[in-house]
């Protein structure tokens, strides 16, 4: 952005996310200050490019958000509301590389550009930039896409690297012969916490909800709507506390039976369970 007046003598500007400083006169005319200098920490054009700085700093993490929501969700995203968010540096830096599915649900690409027309450019998995016209496409959940072991690959021989976790999102896939009424996974139970506000805190810092005893996630898969629950322990219990039971409910918070929850609820659910029961506590010898 532009340097602006601030101050006799200075000018300021957002350099890399924060707010630097230049002198007009002099032998250093012209060249950045490696700190702002005492006379502009409380100038109203630096306050005001600081609160700048922290609603790009929210507006990026909310792109994400919101890309990685499309993401785990499969949802359908209209071509042309790409197209006119991309000129936006904080949406295309979350929306670059990510690999996309257009009309043909096998040919996958990593997008590169939006046109202003709502044309799309991807490199498909033969290395070759192609444009596509159509008037949806999906950002696939990982455990979705076919043969992903060749997809990160070639994502590598790119040189990709993914704003939104996607191609390297570590996932599940559910086994076979799962007990047909089961409706609990207690693969990640049994997690030791000293406190539960320590067990709350890490899922919350992991980016999931905490509601009642139980942190969550919810996804769409297959069209419908699905919560992740793993069960953390009561509110406001002070002593230790373990990490329970993971179970999955519908939009109207019954119970699913684990043969009928889908892939990607599966996973997403796996993952935060998994996540939560990584910080448990480890006794010094024991094994991981």
């Amino acid at each position: 952005m532009a340097w602006l007046a601030a101050g006799e003598g200075y000018e300021i500007a957002l350099v890399e996310g924060r707010v630097a400083a230049r002198s007009t006169t002099g032998r250093a005319a012209g060249r950045q200050l490696k700190s702002l200098p005492k006379a502009l920490k409380d100038h109203p054009e630096v306050d005001r490019l600081r609160r700048l700085s922290e609603w790009l700093d929210r507006h990026a993490a909310a792109c994400v958000a919101q890309v990685d929501t499309w993401m785990v969700s499969s949802l359908p995203v209209p071509t042309e509301l790409l197209a006119r968010v991309w000129p936006d540096e904080a949406w295309q830096s979350a929306l670059r590389d990510l690999a996309v599915v257009g009309d043909d649900p096998e040919e996958v690409g990593f997008l590169r550009d939006a046109t202003e027309s709502g044309e799309l450019k991807v490199v498909n998995l033969d290395g070759e930039t192609v444009r596509l016209s159509p008037r949806t496409v999906t950002l696939p959940h990982p455990v979705l896409l076919p043969d992903l072991d060749d997809v990160r690959e070639f994502a590598a021989e790119l040189g990709i690297v993914q704003r939104v976790e996607q191609i390297h999102r570590a996932t599940w896939h559910k086994p076979d012969g799962l007990a047909a009424a089961a409706t609990e996974v207690r693969d990640y139970a049994g997690g030791v916490f000293p406190t539960r506000f320590s067990l709350a805190a890490r899922a919350t810092g992991l980016g999931y909800r905490v509601s009642g005893g139980y942190a969550t996630c919810k996804v769409r898969d297959s069209g419908a709507g699905t919560e992740a629950a793993v069960w953390i322990g009561e509110p406001y219990y002070e002593d230790e506390t373990t990490t329970g039971a993971l179970s999955w409910h519908d939009e109207n918070g019954r119970a699913v039976r684990l043969p009928e929850v889908g892939p990607v609820a599966w996973s997403e659910g796996m993952r935060m369970a998994a996540a939560l029961y990584a910080g448990r506590k480890i006794e010094e010898g024991a094994g991981a």
